[in-house]
């Protein structure tokens, strides 16, 4: 998905241990529940991370592998951001700061009918610039939503360009309190950091949810970490197995990018 036409790998790289974390451990969420009531939601605000997600779909049997060739094809509905063509995508994104406000129908929903499912909601930390995540914050907390997660993927860059630069966001975890939330700040790339923080789901009673993840831009490509200019990236065949070989070492070096797809 990271060449002939690109994606958003630096930005995907950066969430995607948060989102294996949640399929594997957290959520319940599988190939034979997608349409059941009694399932967990995952909504990625942060859609230009859809790589990540359909990565991990592919990984855990939600989606053929094969499809992922597909991206950025019209024969198929693999692009820059997720599709409810998809089994698995609860609703399109793409456009920032909208899936909070849909999460917090579903976990308002849930809560008035008795549901015992969890709501996950994952945005990125430039989305917090749009002004509806905060009314989202206010409103789940005026409707006690424990049973809601927001999830802050927090890399430090919005677009191209560092957030402390753009339009700082610190001290994050205050102002989450501030409007009412109850919040663990973790390092998004240490499993048990990830498993603490969940495994107190929900944090207080009666209140949002709020995990900030703190990230790394392009995680486990050094030669693309924390770089402005990888956040969207087209590589040509042979850069894609360069970082093949940096991905996955010596070991591998048989690997290229036409007999691997997902490992």
């Amino acid at each position: 998905m990271s060449t002939d036409g690109g994606c958003f790998t630096g930005a995907s790289l950066s969430a995607v241990d948060l989102i294996v974390y949640l399929y594997t451990r957290f959520l319940n969420i599988n190939k034979d529940n997608l349409d059941h009531p009694d399932r967990d939601y995952l909504f990625l605000s942060k859609g230009h991370d859809v790589p990540a997600l359909y990565g991990t779909f592919a990984e855990l049997g939600l989606l053929d592998k094969d499809r992922l060739k597909n991206h950025l094809s019209l024969n198929d509905h693999i692009y820059w951001h997720p599709n409810t063509h998809i089994p698995g995508i609860e609703f399109h994104s793409g456009s920032l700061g909208h899936l909070p406000s849909v999460a917090i129908g579903v976990a308002l929903d849930l809560k008035i009918s008795g549901g015992n499912n969890k709501v996950v909601c994952i945005l990125g930390d430039g989305e917090l610039n749009e002004g509806t995540c905060w009314e989202a914050v206010l409103v789940a907390n005026a409707y006690k939503l424990d049973n809601l997660i927001f999830v802050v993927d927090r890399n430090q860059f919005q677009a191209n360009v560092r957030t402390e630069d753009l339009i700082p966001l610190e001290p994050l975890a205050d102002k989450f309190r501030a409007f009412g939330a109850a919040v663990k700040r973790i390092d998004g790339h240490n499993f048990i950091d990830l498993h603490h923080a969940f495994s107190a789901y929900p944090f207080e009673e009666g209140k949002l949810n709020v995990v900030i993840a703190d990230t790394v831009r392009g995680k486990g490509l050094p030669s693309i970490e924390e770089r402005a200019d990888r956040w969207f990236c087209n590589f040509t065949a042979d850069e894609i197995d360069q970082l093949l070989l940096e991905l996955y070492g010596d070991q591998n070096t048989l690997l290229t990018s036409e007999t691997l797809v997902v490992r």
